[in-house]
């Protein structure tokens, strides 16, 4: 993971931040992604609607001579090896999310809390406060 040597803020803190400002500058870019994607979605909803016959007869032969048999036995070793490369990449994200997250946050935000630390500790202790006795309950009479 990340080593901290310069910060009191755990990573995920670091993190956080990170992917937050990552969200809000995806977001501005939204509008114009919708605009691109609804374009190429008709291109594309026109090509494929021409050539949906013929791929479907390509698929079938292709699924006629198909060994399934030897694709489960590479599944397992794929998958694995998938497995691995999205930890990776997991990792080296969350890594790149506390770097932007350090970033975003500051060493302003460092230094302030080094001074409020500093002052919590300057502070002096309050003064012991003194308990009261609680008051002896009341007898009661009864009337006849």
């Amino acid at each position: 993971m990340t080593d901290q040597t310069k910060t009191r803020f755990p990573a995920p803190l670091y993190a956080a931040a990170g992917a937050g400002d990552l969200a809000v500058q995806q977001l501005r870019k939204l509008p114009a992604v919708v605009n691109e994607l609804s374009e190429r979605a008709a291109a594309s909803l026109r090509v494929y609607n021409e050539q949906a016959g013929t791929k479907a007869a390509e698929l079938r032969e292709t699924a006629s001579t198909t060994d399934f048999t030897a694709l489960r036995g590479n599944a397992a070793s794929v998958a694995t090896s998938f497995a691995q490369i999205a930890q990776d990449r997991a990792v080296a994200a969350y890594t790149a999310l506390v770097a932007r997250g350090e970033r975003v946050v500051g060493t302003g935000v460092v230094e302030a809390a080094d001074v409020v630390n500093a002052d919590i500790e300057a502070t002096e202790a309050p003064a012991a406060i003194e308990a009261k006795p609680a008051p002896k309950p009341r007898k009661r009479t009864t009337t006849k």
